[in-house]
């Protein structure tokens, strides 16, 4: 059996949850979700991580690569879980998360990460964890009007006080990060695609093998795409695998789906496609457009605009 781990990463927001969970669709994955965002549960992974998008390097792995050798060996730290609960949600998820890693642990499964934070450090996962990655890319506009809409605001301190990646990938950005206006969502959103999406540009050229996946090109054809990355990472893609999918690209799911269900994979993929055109107005689409455009037209066509 094929043990090698795999990587589901791009932008938050750009689709990386309804990816892992459709890869997950197949029993020989064990779905383990975002070990390097900031509110991370420390019963699957025990390091702490105080940055969105915390870059990982040879240079600074002392700091994670045991805590991901544990979780890719699904070593479930019980206590330092039970001393985080708040909560009977907290209390569920530990027995939702436990119940993962025996599972993962008994059967031999894969590990399957999810985790959009993990996208400037694509490199690192495959070459120190082994990772099969898959990159997942949403059209600017999408990804501006979802973060928009939730009013989910960046500070891009968690970039800019992080030297290796400014030096790295982004410090030809730092005066347009640090210009940027705390309350300006949709130029938050727009500097963030540019900066992510260059650097998986970069990325890609020097690891052929990473797998670079549209949102919108799963969404018309949720199979046919699937079916694809399944078999790039020697997964069978069987009926109930193609039913899950089905399921949750149907025409008859929701078109828009409910704030409060935001990690939702049941959704009308379709008619989602669109739905950035009606919630941004003309202007913030050529802004956009316009702060976007060095990056954009290497994965987006005019007429996609």
């Amino acid at each position: 059996m094929n043990k090698q781990p795999i990587l589901v990463t791009g932008a938050h927001r750009s689709g990386t949850t309804w990816v892992g969970k459709m890869l997950a669709a197949n029993p020989a994955t064990a779905y383990v979700s975002e070990p390097l965002n900031v509110l991370h549960r420390r019963g699957i992974y025990r390091a702490a991580v105080k940055r969105w998008y915390q870059y990982i390097t040879p240079e600074n792995e002392a700091d994670y690569l045991p805590a991901f050798q544990q979780l890719l060996n699904f070593r479930y730290h019980f206590f330092a879980e039970l001393g985080s609960l708040r909560s009977q949600k907290d209390f569920l998820r530990m027995g939702r998360d436990l119940s993962i890693f025996a599972k993962g642990k008994l059967l031999g499964q894969r590990a399957l990460l999810k985790d959009p934070f993990a996208v400037f450090s694509t490199p690192w996962f495959a070459q120190k964890l082994n990772c099969k990655v898959v990159i997942t890319i949403r059209h600017p506009g999408g990804f501006a009007s979802s973060l928009k809409r939730l009013d989910w605001r960046f500070d891009f301190r968690d970039l800019l006080d992080q030297p290796m990646l400014m030096r790295d990938h982004l410090e030809a950005d730092r005066a347009d990060m640090e210009s940027m206006p705390a309350d300006d969502i949709v130029g938050q959103s727009a500097l963030l695609w540019r900066m992510i999406y260059r650097s998986v540009h970069a990325i890609r050229q020097l690891f052929p093998d990473f797998k670079v996946v549209r949102h919108e090109d799963l969404s018309l054809d949720p199979v046919a795409g699937y079916k694809s990355l399944y078999e790039s990472f020697g997964l069978t893609f069987d009926d109930k695998v193609r039913d899950t999918i089905l399921n949750s690209s149907s025409s008859e799911n929701p078109t828009e789906l409910s704030k409060k269900k935001v990690h939702s994979v049941k959704l009308d993929s379709r008619a989602n496609m669109s739905n950035w055109k009606k919630r941004l107005s003309p202007e913030e689409i050529t802004r956009i457009r316009k702060l976007t455009e060095d990056v954009s037209h290497l994965f987006y066509a005019d007429d996609e605009w």
